[in-house]
């Protein structure tokens, strides 16, 4: 303990050194004695790259505020080729408490990917379960057309459904909190600060939604125990800050 006490001091310092402010410095510091992985710091994209790719997109930077953005009106490098979800791809996870912040702006659309693997046929939506990110209270406006309770925020995408009694989801532009637990025993979706949706994976009920749902044809999806941590372009534009990992 007293040795985790000086490294967290020892880190202190060196980020007192660098970027950020001396409060989210010891906010770092405190959450890493703690068992937190960044996976995310607002300093730097290391360890991000492209799903199946050898870098990371060139949209996906690191803005003024410190929050890691899709930009759409960045211009692809031309030699530029493949898609553009990213994953975290120094490390792989299994059973996890995962964590971050994230905004869209009206009518944005994205996905928190786990257990996600590469070179599998569809994609990381028929891979890897998805906590679903959308602006709720616009996007049906401005598509004209009707979602879901799936489709919607917080959702276990095309799998459970968020439970509206206890969803309280922001409007665009502003922040929201994100929490991802997972066991072999229970799965939980938390936004800010309510537990929104909780199942069992790979019991009879989740085989039973899996088999008369969208991922019916995709045997991979949902399959895998370990896998990355990704996230989702869908064309949208993307804020996300402080995501981090602790192993369970």
């Amino acid at each position: 303990m007293k040795r985790n006490y000086l490294l967290a001091l020892l880190s202190v310092g060196v980020f007192s050194c660098g970027s950020g402010t001396k409060s989210e410095n010891i906010q770092i510091a405190e959450a890493e004695d703690e068992g937190w992985i960044y996976l995310f710091d607002g300093t730097s994209t290391e360890g991000w790259r492209a799903y199946n790719g050898e870098e990371l997109p060139p949209q996906w930077t690191i803005d003024e505020e410190g929050a890691l953005t899709f930009d759409t009106e960045k211009r692809l490098e031309e030699d530029w080729q493949g898609g553009k979800d990213i994953i975290y791809a120094a490390e792989e996870f299994d059973n996890f408490e995962l964590y971050m912040e994230w905004k869209l702006p009206a009518g944005g659309n994205s996905g928190i990917f786990y257990h996600l693997k590469e070179n599998e046929p569809g994609g990381p939506p028929a891979i890897a379960p998805e906590y679903q990110l959308l602006d709720d209270l616009g996007w049906e406006e401005i598509n004209n057309a009707t979602l879901a309770e799936w489709q919607k925020t917080g959702a276990d995408y095309a799998m459970h459904a968020a439970d509206t009694t206890q969803k309280i989801v922001k409007p665009a532009g502003e922040w929201n909190t994100s929490k991802i637990i997972f066991t072999p025993e229970k799965v939980e979706h938390w936004l800010n600060g309510k537990k929104i949706v909780e199942f069992v994976p790979w019991s009879d009920d989740w085989h039973e939604r899996k088999a008369a749902g969208k991922w019916k044809d995709f045997p991979k999806y949902g399959s895998f125990k370990t896998g990355y941590i990704g996230l989702q372009d869908h064309d949208s534009p993307l804020w996300f800050k402080n995501i981090k990992i602790r192993k369970l």
